[in-house]
């Protein structure tokens, strides 16, 4: 690549990979060198304010920023290591800059046309996974709450999905919603289902 070149790095993570109902959504972004943001770091580290206090900047400071996801049925279909990275995936092509160089948090790389890399504790490390772990999660967070409206009763807007002994007691009083992961243990449990 020439010097006259500017390289785009992309940083990407996803989140809601541990709940029993939902996406997974994921996010990339390409920071602007020269217009840095002060306090991106892992998404769960901030409060929830902070985190939306975060995304407004990141999506006026950014050079580009794209979602990606995965839904319930796509993740029953190809597991939820896949779809994670299916999600990562469709972030970065919904990129309106493609990158040149890409960041992913965690052990696995989704399949990219240029050179990717997986980093363990990413979105600890590195400015631009932690951007796209902190605008991933404010989007999935609230999609989540308007499932909560549409499902009341299970507590989507508190848990987010995940099992906690809320939403395991919905779920066998209320039964199995459009949005829950038919493959996950739980759930698969109140279909009365055997694992495939």
């Amino acid at each position: 690549m020439s010097d006259c070149c500017m390289k785009l790095i992309a940083g990407v993570d996803e989140v809601g990979r541990g709940p029993l109902a939902g996406p997974v959504v994921a996010a990339a972004v390409i920071l602007d060198p020269n217009n840095l943001i002060e306090g991106l770091r892992d998404s769960k580290k901030l409060t929830e304010k902070r985190r939306e206090e975060l995304t407004e900047i990141i999506k006026q400071q950014s050079l580009c920023y794209a979602y990606g996801r995965a839904e319930p049925h796509e993740i029953d279909s190809i597991n939820i290591l896949q779809a994670s990275l299916l999600a990562m995936q469709r972030a970065v092509v919904n990129l309106s800059l493609q990158p040149n160089y890409v960041y992913v948090d965690g052990q696995h790389c989704p399949n990219l046309t240029c050179p990717v890399e997986a980093i363990i504790k990413g979105d600890q490390l590195i400015a631009e996974i932690s951007a796209a772990s902190i605008i991933a999660k404010v989007l999935r967070d609230k999609e989540m709450v308007e499932f909560d409206k549409i499902y009341p009763g299970y507590g989507f807007a508190s848990h987010k999905g995940y099992p906690t002994k809320q939403h395991l007691i919905a779920l066998e009083k209320l039964g199995v919603t459009p949005i829950h992961r038919r493959s996950f243990a739980p759930v698969e449990k109140i279909l009365g289902r055997e694992k495939i």
